[in-house]
């Protein structure tokens, strides 16, 4: 899977413009947001836990416009909670979003 980190970096650029530190000061909270979402993903026993959780990070992920992680938290909210296949996807997103350094 590619992933198309122009969308993150134009929502970034588009709210703080050129200030460097807060672009990356926002990637860090995106990204701490992100996590937390997909670590309740893997800790939801229950259809709603699982819902909500996903719901919320296609919430976060609307917000600064990572379109591969929209497009993952609604494969999981359509999935059975716990689905190990959607969760690998979402943590490899994130690990790649991480990694992404213009």
């Amino acid at each position: 899977m590619s992933f198309d980190y122009g969308a993150l970096d134009a929502a970034l650029a588009a709210a703080v413009g050129d200030d460097q530190s807060l672009i990356a000061e926002l990637r860090t909270a995106f990204l701490d947001s992100a996590k937390r979402q997909v670590d309740l993903l893997h800790r939801a026993r229950c259809d709603a836990n699982w819902q909500y959780a996903a719901w919320r990070l296609k919430g976060l992920a609307a917000s600064f416009g990572a379109t591969q992680v929209i497009q993952l938290a609604e494969e999981a909210a359509n999935g059975a909670p716990g689905e190990p296949t959607v969760l690998r996807k979402l943590e490899r997103a994130i690990v790649a979003i991480e990694d992404h350094r213009d």
